[in-house]
């Protein structure tokens, strides 16, 4: 009897597995431009705009994603390696520095505050983004040094490359709200651009999508609310002897 209810309990699920509606996941592509900024020819650079889904169905969703197990955000050449990180929320973000110089990482204005403090060549310190929310990363020595962090509750999202080409891999069949960031963007922006869409077997592509003309990053002060010193040419600050 006993087995015969856990039968009857399962058989649903495996009829689901069977028929492979479980499964059924497609890779949605979008492409991405810019308006033209006045008068100014030339061909735009659209990499790192994200576009992420959120359900709008009541089904529940993995936060399983294409991340790396291990992401990074390397310092190198003082720059961060990538310029745009997209992770799941509760992501462990590493950064390492590999240059031959201390760096002192540290966020204070949106998404996840932290300050990483002054570390060496050849270390890493890791950060724990536990909270949805975007991320603008700095050094404290090196003021041309930046980079974004953005955390999602949701598993289904990409990032344009420099021809504007955005694949979100993975995406079950269903209705989604789709959201667009790019760091220069305001706020009014980005809220005007986020509409529903329907992903399915049939549909498979978000079209392109025309976005107004990027600005100009504003500069930033340090984390004690400062202008950065003048840098001196050849000589990195806080070498390692």
């Amino acid at each position: 009897m006993r087995n015969r209810r856990l039968r009857q309990r399962f058989l649903p699920i495996l009829l689901l597995l069977s028929c492979g509606c479980a499964l059924a996941q497609v890779d949605v592509t979008a492409t991405v431009t810019f308006a033209a900024r006045g008068r100014k020819s030339g061909k735009l650079d659209t990499g790192n705009v994200v576009l992420w889904l959120t359900p709008l169905d009541s089904s529940p969703q993995s936060l399983a994603s294409a991340t790396p197990a291990h992401p990074r955000l390397v310092q190198k050449n003082k720059s961060f390696v990538p310029h745009v990180l997209v992770i799941p929320v509760g992501t462990k973000v590493e950064f390492p520095n590999q240059d031959p110089f201390f760096h002192n990482v540290f966020s204070l204005f949106e998404g996840k505050r932290f300050d990483l403090g002054l570390y060496e060549a050849g270390s890493t310190r890791d950060v724990l983004f536990d909270k949805p929310g975007i991320s603008y990363i700095f050094c404290n020595i090196h003021a041309e040094m930046s980079a974004v962090v953005i955390a999602l509750t949701t598993s289904y999202y990409g990032i344009s490359d420099r021809a504007g080409h955005v694949i979100l891999p993975r995406v079950p069949p269903g209705r989604y709200n789709l959201h667009v960031w790019y760091e220069t963007a305001q706020a009014e922006t980005l809220n005007a651009l986020t509409r529903e869409v329907v992903v399915d077997s049939d549909a498979t592509t978000l079209g392109a999508l025309h976005l107004p003309a990027p600005g100009v990053v504003a500069a930033h002060k340090n984390m004690y609310g400062h202008d950065y010193p003048p840098p001196t040419p050849n000589q990195p600050v806080y070498a390692k002897p």
